[in-house]
């Protein structure tokens, strides 16, 4: 990656919306499953660890961010799934099977539609309604506020 990329993935990251940095954790994390993949399939033991290690660092961020006091049984149920694509990454990485990798990949890609449909929706309802037409004395709804 040139210094210009560089800059501009900086960029990008800076001025994201939450929503968009949620769905751009989501895109890295099955990228890199993905790559462990075609590492696998390579033969390349060295990016196959590299790309494991790195999905792992965001499934583990997107574990992290989880406030399960907001979310409850949903906060609740993505951290259970979060544990299991760990534990597939680590055992894809340890037995050099892609059929693990290829269930996590799934998995990231459903969740990631679904939180696109959930942002999509929330921004259906929620446009339009005028700062002067919410209730006064109330915080504005987070909607991700689950996940981050």
């Amino acid at each position: 990656m040139n210094m210009h990329s560089n800059d501009y993935l900086k960029n990008q990251i800076a001025t994201a919306s939450r929503e968009q940095l949620l769905i751009m954790f989501y895109d890295g994390a099955i990228r890199f499953t993905v790559q462990a993949q075609h590492a696998i399939e390579n033969e390349a033991i060295e990016g196959r660890n590299y790309a494991i290690q790195k999905a792992s660092a965001i499934i583990t961020e997107l574990s992290a961010t989880l406030d399960h006091k907001i979310g409850g049984q949903i906060a609740a149920d993505l951290d259970a799934l979060y544990a299991y694509m760990l534990n597939e990454l680590n055992m894809a990485n340890i037995e050099n099977k892609a059929s693990r990798l290829e269930t996590v990949e799934k998995m990231l890609t459903e969740l990631r539609q679904t939180w696109v449909e959930a942002i999509k929706i929330y921004k259906e309802e929620n446009h339009g309604l005028a700062d002067s037409a919410k209730p006064q004395g109330t915080r504005p709804y987070q909607p991700l506020s689950v996940a981050m």
